[in-house]
């Protein structure tokens, strides 16, 4: 039996390689995204013993979010974005953080967002520049960490 386009597109997952990152309104290309995570830390509570109970009750409730670590690799080009994460990262030595909301969207087979992750108040806290190697023929990716304060889901 046959699959028509309109059943791979609405019960078929969606491929990874097919996103794009958005930083405050710009798109920035970069080969892997990774930390698109939500996540809470978990606080016990243990009730007073009732009459006739073995012990006390515990219970385990969610609480604050974990702040999520966010990592973004890309090929380093000479282009204007790598200008402007540069700059990004060189505020937090003037101690002038500039916390920004970023994007994360992954798109179907014509380039439409379908599902987003909004990364808010994020800000860079580590660049590694690549590993260098007379032998590799290798292309030249760098890391860049951010720290956020959360992350939220939305369609499209």
């Amino acid at each position: 039996m046959a699959v028509s386009p309109q059943t791979i597109r609405t019960d078929y997952p969606l491929p990874v390689y097919n996103y794009r990152v958005e930083i405050e309104g710009e798109t920035v290309a970069f080969s892997e995204v990774s930390g698109l995570s939500i996540g809470y830390e978990v606080t016990t509570y243990k009730e007073s013993p009732t009459a006739g109970a073995a012990g006390p009750r515990t219970m385990h409730m969610p609480a604050q979010s974990t702040p999520p670590t966010i990592t973004l690799k890309k090929g380093l080009v000479r282009t204007k974005s790598l200008k402007a994460l540069y700059r990004w990262i060189q505020t937090i030595e003037t101690n002038l953080i500039e916390k920004r909301n970023i994007f994360v969207r992954l798109c179907d087979e014509k380039g439409a967002p379908v599902i987003s992750w909004k990364v808010v108040n994020a800000f860079p806290t580590k660049l590694t520049a690549p590993t260098f190697d007379a032998k590799s023929n290798d292309v030249a990716i760098e890391t860049l960490e951010l720290k956020a304060d959360l992350i939220s889901m939305d369609e499209g």
